[in-house]
């Protein structure tokens, strides 16, 4: 099952994963097994035996679990009903098959078995070896509906301890989220489904309210509209998923779009110096300036990686000390800034996918004292959350082993180390990454509320979580003399002067601190890389590099310290600003393409006016209800005309888009794809067509005048299986239930409402899709592996979509090529009876003779494949 290949089955030496491609020349450099890699590394080794509180029994089965390949993962997505729809289909229609497989050995075949711990569980684990999937028929037949449901966003192939963090958030309808380092986007996918929850059953509750729905089933009757119902039950929430790398950013943008979610931006910022986004002012006070702060962030930050050892193998070689040493400061970096961002009594989860401690408990730890301890930050006790996940405590007490290898168990033995020669300091070893002493105010924080997951405590990766809340307003503290020794050291290398890098800290929080473009600096390292077979395959792996320039980046401290406050000052024009820099520009001067610091280039946000006549067009032709709002249209080109596409966004998203414009907050990815231009076959008929992925949020505002109701599971075969099926004379008679309403409604796109009657389980759940009706046919408007997807999961068909225009416009081509041949021979034919005529005896020296005569009698015989000779 190729599609479950993991990061280990090939090289990863460099950095984009593309280590495994050879030399021109040299042909495809063979599959790598995991038997061919050693698994050992007597520094990893020597240091988690130490660290790492085990007893022998356990040590064992810790190691030896990190020496097995990974079991493969996978969750149901979208909507709690949607996910239950999908997932049956695994239970009644793949799994039976696959049990009743018989493997040569002997051993039994294991279906993908539900993960105890994931919530109705929607989360499976699969443990089957490659050779066995790769052997048998029902695992091929499993592996295309994993393929095929990942490609339209129903399935996420996702580690299993990835999915952990979003759990623990407590994310609710109404909030507003940050993933600081969300590529390639898995966790954020979690967060936005949480954005999202009750949505569909809240809009329904109050368009039964207007008489313009009917129940769809007795649990709506329960719908509490108290709950983010304010937009007529549309989300409010807000996600905003980042990375620092513009690249990775548009990875989030291909994995995240597919929930269709106008409640969602994608920005591209260094997580430590992420700026403060503008709000509109409050009328009540116009003088002061308004600033977003998050209910709930998640900093899944970049480190060394050392619990995807079985995934990641090459790290069994890779591996050294250096490697989470060199992070620690950034990694503190960002849970600050994260902090700062916060509303009081908002939630950060941080976590990693280490298991050292410098890059978590430590982390923890220098975060909480720079933010003033924990008067202003608590660790949220999750015991009592997903129970049956089974976890270790964190840790109170650790040890850290320096770039050359030695194990310190404490600050004053590495003082005491400094002392006895000549001051010299263990490479990248700083007071921070200790333990606290029993004088430091957080010496007592209760740091078993931390949550570390080992391999061998249920078959998964390495990770650590922890859940911080935020107590208090609060003004970070600048780092420690010991932490600024080891940047200075780092800093010093690259020729930085100390007085020019403390500048340049002061004048780059200012600027994220007031929303302005900050200098752009070396990300801290390759998170993860995706699969080359498709970007969900790949389980997220966090692969960092640790050289001097990642602690270089400036630190965070000043912040808006309250939801409401003035707008901080404009940086002065005599400070040093980095070369590659964007000036803030006013709006008027971001009417073109943007260009970030980085040189690439992102089309501006130009929100349409009301009533803006493309609007009034397609508000008329589809009678969409007053009710849809219809300030939230946007297009993205410089000129703010509708061109080729109109996206809708949230409201809070249009303000956010709005008031930032020329702020050079680098937005990469807003909104939803709402309508398409179309050639229309007539001046009538609307060129703006509804596109799938906005069907869901403007259906039940589209009058009825639009709207074809079909209730027959073959008549919705037909549609799907064949593009541009004939509409003329008495071919309406073919489409069923649908045929005769489909003759009357005008031309253009329609709705079609898909209503089954709920006796068949495969074909049970209500859809919409956009309907384009011409001249002489019919077309469901879908991606093709939207509709294969569909086929296959509703028909379990899996043979080609048959395209009825291409199979017409190819039968005419054939036939006028074949009418131009019989021609063209016919042509040559009268030819050459010409010339025999001419020659008299019909003697050529072109033509052999034959015993029958001049040309050897057979002048007429000529063969249409010798035309043109």
């Amino acid at each position: 099952m190729e599609g479950f290949s993991t990061a280990g089955a090939r090289e990863l030496g460099g950095r984009r994963g593309n280590s495994n491609r050879a030399p021109r020349g040299d042909g495809p450099v063979p599959y790598r097994t995991y038997n061919e890699i050693v698994k050992k590394n007597n520094n990893l080794e020597k240091y988690y035996d130490a660290a790492l509180p085990f007893e022998d029994e356990e040590r064992c089965q810790f190691w030896d679990a990190l020496k097995r390949e990974l079991p493969n993962s996978f969750r149901f997505c979208g909507s709690k009903g949607h996910a239950l729809a999908v997932k049956r289909l695994l239970e009644t229609r793949y799994a039976p098959d696959i049990v009743k497989i018989e493997r040569y050995d002997g051993e039994p075949v294991q279906a993908p078995q539900p993960v105890p711990w994931y919530p109705d569980q929607l989360a499976y684990s699969m443990n089957t070896p490659k050779h066995v999937i790769r052997k048998f028929p029902p695992f091929a037949a499993f592996q295309k509906f994993l393929v095929s449901e990942t490609s339209v966003g129903n399935i996420s192939r996702q580690e299993l301890v990835s999915m952990i963090p979003p759990l623990l958030m407590d994310v609710e309808p109404g909030m507003t989220v940050l993933d600081l380092c969300a590529a390639p986007g898995s966790k954020a996918a979690q967060l936005l489904e949480m954005v999202h929850t009750g949505e569909e059953a809240r809009v329904r509750k109050v368009m039964q309210s207007f008489g313009e729905a009917k129940p769809e089933s007795a649990t709506e009757e329960d719908v509490d509209l108290s709950v983010d119902a304010g937009d007529d039950g549309r989300a409010t929430g807000l996600l905003i998923a980042n990375d620092a790398d513009y690249k990775r950013s548009h990875m989030l943008v291909h994995q995240l779009k597919r929930l269709s979610s106008p409640n969602l931006l994608v920005t591209n910022h260094d997580a430590t110096l992420y700026p403060a986004i503008k709000l509109p002012r409050n009328q009540d006070h116009p003088d002061k300036g308004q600033y977003l702060r998050f209910d709930r962030i998640l900093a899944d930050v970049p480190c060394s990686g050392d619990g995807t050892l079985r995934k990641n193998i090459n790290l069994w070689k890779d591996w050294q000390p250096g490697n989470a040493l060199g992070l620690h400061i950034t990694q503190t970096r960002i849970l600050v800034r994260a902090l700062q961002m916060l509303k009081v009594g908002g939630r950060v989860v941080y976590s990693t996918c280490s298991m050292n401690p410098v890059e978590n408990e430590a982390v923890v730890v220098s975060a909480i004292e720079r933010c003033g301890g924990p008067d202003k930050i608590g660790i949220i006790d999750c015991k009592d959350r997903l129970p049956l996940l089974k976890r270790t405590s964190g840790m109170h007490q650790w040890q850290i082993m320096d770039k050359s290898g030695r194990i310190w168990s404490s600050w004053k033995e590495v003082q005491q180390y400094a002392l006895t020669n000549d001051g010299q300091m263990p490479g990248k070893v700083s007071e921070t990454m200790f333990a606290r002493p029993d004088s430091s105010d957080c010496s007592a924080l209760p740091l078993e509320r931390c949550m570390r997951v080992y391999a061998h405590q249920q078959d998964t990766g390495g990770f650590f979580i922890t859940v911080l809340e935020k107590k208090d307003d609060f003004k970070a503290k600048p780092e420690t003399q010991s932490k600024n020794r080891a940047l200075n050291n780092t800093a010093s290398s690259n020729g930085a002067d100390k007085a020019e890098l403390k500048a340049k800290v002061e004048v780059e929080e200012k600027k994220a601190a007031s929303g302005e473009p900050t200098d752009v600096l070396p990300t801290v390292g390759v998170k993860r890389t995706l699969d080359d077979e498709e970007a969900e395959a790949k389980p997220d792996i966090k692969k960092q590099r640790t050289d001097s320039l990642s602690s270089e980046k400036p630190e965070i401290q000043q912040e808006p310290t309250a939801e409401t406050e003035q707008v901080p000052p404009e940086p002065k024009t005599e400070e040093v600003k980095p070369e590659c820099e964007v000036t803030p520009s006013n709006t008027a001067q971001t009417d073109r393409r943007v260009k970030a610091p980085d040189g690439n280039y992102e089309e501006p946000f130009k929100y349409l006016p009301p009533d803006h006549h493309v609007i009034q067009d397609i508000q008329k032709f589809y009678k969409v209800s007053p009710r849809f709002p219809v300030d939230r249209y946007m297009v993205r080109n410089a000129t703010g005309e509708p061109a080729k596409a109109i996206y809708y966004t949230s409201s809070l998203v249009r303000d956010i888009l709005v008031e930032n414009e020329g702020r050079g907050v680098k937005f990469v990815h807003g909104g939803v794809k709402m309508f398409m231009k179309q050639d229309a076959p007539s001046a009538e008929v609307c060129r703006w067509r509804i596109q799938s992925e906005g069907m869901p949020i403007i259906e039940g505002y589209v009058g009825p005048e639009r709207v074809v109701r079909l209730t027959n599971k073959e008549t919705f075969h037909k549609l799907l299986k064949e593009m541009f099926p004939k509409f003329i004379d008495e071919d309406w008679k073919k489409l069923n239930e649908i045929g005769e309403r489909a003759k009357e409604i005008g031309m253009g796109c329609c709705l079609l409402v898909i209503e089954p009657d709920g006796s068949d389980p495969d074909f049970s759940e209500r859809m919409v899709l956009p309907l384009w009706k011409s001249f002489h046919s019919l077309n469901l408007m879908l991606p093709k592996e939207d509709r294969s997807a569909m086929l296959l999961r509703v028909f379990n068909d899996t043979s080609p979509v048959i395209n009825q225009a291409l199979k017409d416009s190819a039968k005419k081509q054939a036939e006028a090529a074949d009418l131009e041949i019989k021609e063209e021979v016919m042509e040559d034919a009268a030819e050459t009876k010409d010339a025999d005529a001419e020659n008299g005896t019909g003697e050529s020296n072109d033509t052999p003779e034959g015993p029958d005569g001049a040309n050897g009698g057979n002048e007429e015989k000529v063969e249409p494949n010798t035309a043109a000779g």
